[in-house]
Formats: C-alpha cells, structure tokens, sequence
C-alpha cells in the first residue's frame, strides 16, 4: 500500500430470500379457486339457467330483427336519396340544354340532346346508363346510334369557324343575315337559314336586341265564357242559337263596319247596326235590337269571338238583363264561329266582291247594304233546308212559329246607324 492512503471497508447487506411455497407474510396460505370444493346444483337451478338461456336468445332474436329492419330502412333510403340525386342531375341538365324556361322537360329534348344528358350524368354519379335510359325516355339503339353519330366529325365545323370568324369581326355586332354574307362574298354557297341555325345553336348573338315592335294587346281582360257551341250550329227552333261578330267593308269613300246576330235555325239576321267605327254603340245597339224581338220564354245562346266588343261592361249587362247565355270560341279561331263567317262569305260574295263602288258615298254605302240585308231577310230563295222558299221569315211561319208579320214588324227592322257615325 502507498503512504498516507486510508483503506475502506464496505459493507453488503445480505438480501432477503424469496418465500417458499406454502409461505405468506402472515404464514397463511393464498386462495386458489382449486381450493374450493364444488357447489352442488339441484333441478331447479338447472332449469332456471335454462329459462335465462332461453330468455336471452329471444331477447338477441329480437335485437337482431330490428338491426336488419333497421338496415333494411337504411338501404331503401340510401336508395331514395340515390334515384332523388338522378332525378335532381337530369333536372339540371334538362335546364342546361333547354335553357332555363318554364316548361323545361327531358320530353322536349332531341335524341341527341337526350344521349348527351345519358352521358352526362351515367359519368358524373357513376351509375350505369341503362338505368338511365327509361328515365330520360330514350331507347337503348337509339342511344347508341346517337353515341356513335356523336364520333363522326361534324360537317358543320368548317363553316361554323367562318360564322364565328365573321362575327368576332364586327365586334359581335352581325346578325345571321350580315354574317351570312362573308361566306358568300368568299364564294361559299350556304343558306341564310342554316347560318341562323349554327349561329342559335352555338349561342352566337349580338349583345344588343332590337326594338321590339309596338303591341297594344295587353292581354286577356277577363276570363272567357267556355264554348258551349263546339262549332255544332244546329238549332232545333228558332231563338235557340245566335252568333255574331263584325266585318269590314273597305271602299274608296272609307270603311264601313256591319254587326249582325244571326238566327241559326234558319239562317235569320235577326237584328244588325252599320257604322263607320267598330265601337261599342254598333256592338251594344246590335245585341239590343235584336233581344227586343224574343218572347216570353225565349233565353238563347249567344256565340261570339273574343272580341273586345263581347267583354265591354254595357254589352255584358244587356246579355244579362234579358238572360242569354254567352258561348266564346278559342282566341284567333275562326271555325268557332264558322256559322258568322259563312254568313259573311255569302254577303260579300252577292254584294260587295267584282263591284266598284267609286263615287258612292259612305251614306250611300250603308244606305245600299242595309237594302241588301233586309232583301237577304225577306226575300232571298234559301235552300238549305231542300225546297226553295223566299225568306227564312216565310218557313218560320209557315212552321207555325212567328205570327202575324213576324219579322217584318216595326220593332225588328234595322237599326240606323248614328248620325256621327255617317
């Protein structure tokens, strides 16, 4: 050892020896369930572990039944949601084919149209486009003809660059009918309507419209009366059946305008006014004159275009107060009113057509064509019915139904035509 070094001494503290087995810290031995001797079961514990059994199966039956109801309700509305998302898409599509208008319908769409919408949503949802076909309403080799049409190159393509070319030139100014020139003047010969389709069909079209054109119509006043005459203008006796409406006679002394309500029985112009001015006094004067000739009882139908003279409020109360019943046919057609237009035909055919009236007055115009209608009301041969006879005044007495003078009374003679009005 070296000098001045100290030696050190350490000490090991001896270690604790693991307890045998059978040893424990209060020298009792541990529990192990092998310790403890089995439990003796009788029946009735048996059999009530067999009722709990049971129970708990018909308890996980039971839970099992509504999982799968429950899934089942889960699928049926992932379904719901599925064809609502279909639905949705076509709609969509629809509208941006047809653009976005009331009446926008995969109905109004062409095959093409129908083929491009298919395509469209079969990739966008991932369904398949058989499923879609019904939906859109499209057979399947219609489709893919529409497919396989759609591959070929479009012979229109040469000639829409040019359209576009031409457009883009005036500063998207042109019309169909300016563009259409350009072709043309390169010796290209192409219609000017099938410029207009290209150029519609691509949404080519100046950014300006034109001024639309002055209407005055504004649209339907009120509601017209149904037409209960359904263009069958037989009557089974006379005031059963009326119609009216005006025409126009153009001379070189002005325009002279006649509104007559005819009898369809026979044929009868039961009453009518003549007058320089389509106004309500040559409507409502018409229509008066002629209910002051029916009697007691009698409620015919009147029948009429839909004439704004027909919807005038004095006109109305007049059809009112001596209780006909209004019939209209459909706006601009004239076979609703054929028994009036047929009555005119006759008139002017007879009366005014082939003949001049140059140097005849407007007084004398109307005083010549009321002669006419009172000859074509008491003297005129008719022979619709299949015998000749003068009048239709003389077979309606001669059936027993108008006594007297009948229609050649005081009361049922033309009414003159306002002094303004000549």
């Amino acid at each position: 050892m070296l000098a001045g070094s100290k030696e050190t001494h350490v000490t090991q503290t001896p270690r604790r020896k693991p307890p045998t087995a059978g040893e424990g810290k209060t020298g009792v031995e541990p529990f192990t369930p092998a310790a403890m001797p089995p439990a003796a079961a009788g029946p009735r514990d048996v059999a009530g572990l067999a009722d709990a059994v049971a129970s708990m199966e018909r308890r996980l039956a039971e839970m099992q039944a509504r999982l799968d109801g429950l899934d089942a309700g889960i699928e049926a509305r992932r379904r719901t949601e599925r064809e609502l998302d279909i639905q949705i898409a076509i709609r969509k599509g629809t509208l941006e084919l047809l653009g976005k208008e009331p009446g926008a319908d995969p109905e109004n769409l062409t095959n093409r149209e129908k083929t491009i919408l298919v395509k469209t949503v079969s990739e966008t949802l991932g369904v398949t486009a058989g499923s879609l076909l019904p939906v859109v309403g499209i057979a399947r080799g219609t489709y893919h003809y529409q497919l396989n049409a759609m591959k070929r190159p479009d012979k229109d393509a040469p000639l829409l660059e040019l359209v576009r070319e031409a457009f883009e030139n005036s500063e998207r100014r042109y019309g169909y009918k300016r563009v259409h020139l350009e072709p043309e003047s390169m010796g290209i010969r192409v219609s000017a309507k099938r410029i207009m389709r290209l150029m519609t069909k691509n949404g080519i079209k100046p950014s300006f419209k034109s001024a639309k054109r002055y209407g005055s119509y504004k649209g339907e006043p009120a509601k017209a009366p149904k037409n209960l005459v359904n263009r069958d203008f037989h009557a089974e006796r006379p005031n059963m059946l009326w119609v009216t409406d005006l025409t126009e006679f153009s001379i070189p002394a002005g325009k002279a305008y006649l509104s007559p309500v005819i009898d369809c029985y026979d044929g009868l112009p039961v009453a009518w006014t003549i007058g320089t001015s389509p106004n309500a006094a040559l409507a409502n004067g018409m229509l008066a004159d002629a209910c002051s000739t029916l009697r007691d009882g009698e409620k015919p139908i009147i029948h009429s275009d839909r004439g704004c003279h027909y919807r005038w409020p004095e006109w109305i109360r007049i059809r009112k107060d001596n209780n006909l019943t209004r019939s209209t046919g459909a706006k601009g057609c004239s076979p609703d009113n054929a028994a009036a237009e047929g009555f005119f035909g006759r008139l002017k055919q007879e009366f005014f057509h082939k003949r001049s009236f140059a140097g005849v007055s407007m007084d004398g115009f109307i005083d010549m064509l009321d002669e006419y209608m009172v000859w074509y009301r008491d003297k005129r041969i008719k022979t619709e019915f299949g015998h000749g006879h003068h009048g239709p005044s003389t077979r309606a007495r001669s059936c027993g139904m108008i006594g007297g003078d009948g229609i050649n009374d005081e009361s049922n003679k033309t009414a003159p035509a306002p002094a303004a009005e000549k």
